[in-house]
């Protein structure tokens, strides 16, 4: 028992996040009404003080194994936990006018946020395959409550009940693929036939059963439904469309960023040696994606169901790094994957602001947003036109390193789609830029926006340029992190 628990300390900021959680929902109770707007604040403390106390404590450690490799502590848990941390914090920040307005009990939402970043890190800290189910489990849990925590409009709650249905069906698959996987990894006498490091060891001195391969078919298959690949994403547009819009914004950047992280590990430390047999069908999942939710944007009408067809297309690019998965790739893929989360971020932080001071989300309601808020506008065309993947901006260089590494890994006619993904995709984003700064209003009010909104808005907007321009320090930070998976 002392040597199993040897390395719990390293566990010491999953357990600080699960306390800030509990504070929140325990002080949600006392406060009187006019003073729960300060829980969001709280909760921003409290996550930047974990995220800081994480990078302190973790960042000598060097690599660790907790519970003979159920939890691996390493360079690239670390980054993701700080990342997800972060973006907790811009979650709660760009949710705090929402719950103003409409919750009376804020400090469900917020610790309901908090538990869903703990099974984000618990994902990408797994090196065992039950593991990574409980993280997921945990994290789809947290998001089925905070897409219908809107109780009183019926779209939310509508949402709601698409996720859970679509979601545990994609949960019932998933481990149906682990218990396949564990039965063949077993039947070959191998300890912990769940972990990582146990199914890499089968793969690399076994001949491929048929039925390893169905198992890891159907892995595939759920993992693909949290990132929302086609033809796993049917549940996307509907949901997207039905949440509140801050966590429409956690959605496409949060689950994404989680499913992706595991995606990565699981693939380069369990089914690298079988990389022939599953290539091929990543790189045919990444075509299909890039080209359907690119063509599906062009006919929609609601900015969040644009937005959510998009975001299906660019997790078309992110599958590009692990159909080509190497250390390049897996570098580029870190770095497309945080450049569009604080670009995707940019764009529904800007609709949340629209969104707040006048109630409306169809694309042609931004007619004379140049005018009304020429601040506004701005930021979500620089989001707009960093998604497309213009010069200077962060989409642009983040597409460039994962494009290069796709052509490395011999996938040139991907790159091929790829391109032609990113130049239908300026069609929809210039269709949006045109009507805020081209299409006339017979509204000329301005349009407001809040102190704490505008302050975001400006930090993601800044990010996206910062990223595009001077990307050499977050390049280091993901080399470190790839390199404890991929040296």
């Amino acid at each position: 028992m002392e040597n199993l628990t040897a390395n719990l300390y390293l566990l010491w900021p999953e357990f600080l996040l699960t306390g800030l959680a509990f504070v929140l929902l325990t002080v949600d109770f006392f406060l009187p009404p006019e003073r729960k707007n300060s829980l969001a604040l709280v909760a921003i403390v409290g996550l930047a003080a974990v995220a800081v106390f994480t990078v302190a404590f973790l960042r000598g450690q060097g690599e660790a194994e907790i519970y003979q490799g159920i939890i691996l502590a390493d360079r690239f848990s670390l980054f993701f936990k700080v990342a997800f941390l972060g973006l907790g914090i811009l979650t709660v920040w760009s949710s705090a006018d929402f719950v103003k307005r409409y919750l009376t009990h804020p400090g469900e939402y917020y610790a309901m946020v908090l538990f869903s970043i703990l099974g984000m890190i618990v994902m990408a800290s797994a090196g065992e395959l039950l593991t990574a189910y409980i993280g997921l489990e945990l994290l789809s849990f947290s998001l089925y409550i905070l897409v219908s925590h809107a109780r009183d409009n019926l779209k939310s709650n509508e949402a709601g009940t698409k996720y859970i249905l679509l979601g545990a069906f994609a949960s019932a698959l998933l481990l149906y693929g682990i218990s396949i996987v564990y039965g063949a990894v077993a039947q070959a006498g191998i300890q912990n036939p769940t972990t990582f490091a146990a199914i890499e060891t089968y793969l690399r001195s076994s001949p491929l059963p048929a039925t390893f391969l169905v198992g890891m078919a159907l892995i595939i298959a759920g993992v693909g439904f949290k990132v929302a690949a086609v033809p796993f994403h049917m549940w996307t547009p509907d949901v997207y469309e039905g949440a509140p819009l801050p966590i429409t914004a956690y959605l496409a950047v949060g689950s994404k960023a989680a499913a992706f992280a595991l995606a990565l590990r699981l693939f380069a430390d369990a089914f690298m040696p079988a990389m022939d047999d599953w290539q091929m069908i990543m790189a045919i999942l990444a075509a299909a994606t890039m080209i359907l939710g690119n063509l599906a944007a062009i006919a929609q009408r609601n900015i969040k169901r644009m937005l959510a067809y998009s975001s299906i297309g660019q997790v078309g690019y992110l599958l590009m790094g692990i159909a080509a998965l190497s250390g390049a790739a897996s570098n580029a893929m870190i770095f497309h994957l945080v450049g569009y989360g604080i670009t995707n971020l940019g764009a529904f932080v800007a609709v949340i602001a629209f969104h707040n001071a006048t109630g409306k989300e169809e694309i042609a309601d931004f007619a004379g947003l140049g005018e009304r808020n020429p601040f506004i506008a701005m930021a979500l065309t620089v989001s707009l036109f960093s998604l497309a993947g213009l010069p200077i901006f962060a989409g642009f260089v983040t597409k460039f390193y994962l494009f290069a590494a796709a052509a490395q890994a011999d996938l040139l006619w991907l790159v091929g789609v790829a391109v032609t993904a990113s130049l239908i995709s300026l069609y929809y984003y210039l269709m949006v830029i045109k009507t805020m700064y081209v299409d006339k209003s017979s509204e000329t009010t301005p349009v407001p926006v809040t102190l704490a909104t505008g302050g975001l808005l400006g930090l993601l907007t800044l990010g996206t340029v910062l990223i595009g321009v001077y990307p050499r320090p977050l390049v280091d930070a993901i080399q470190l992190a790839t390199n404890a998976i991929l040296p």
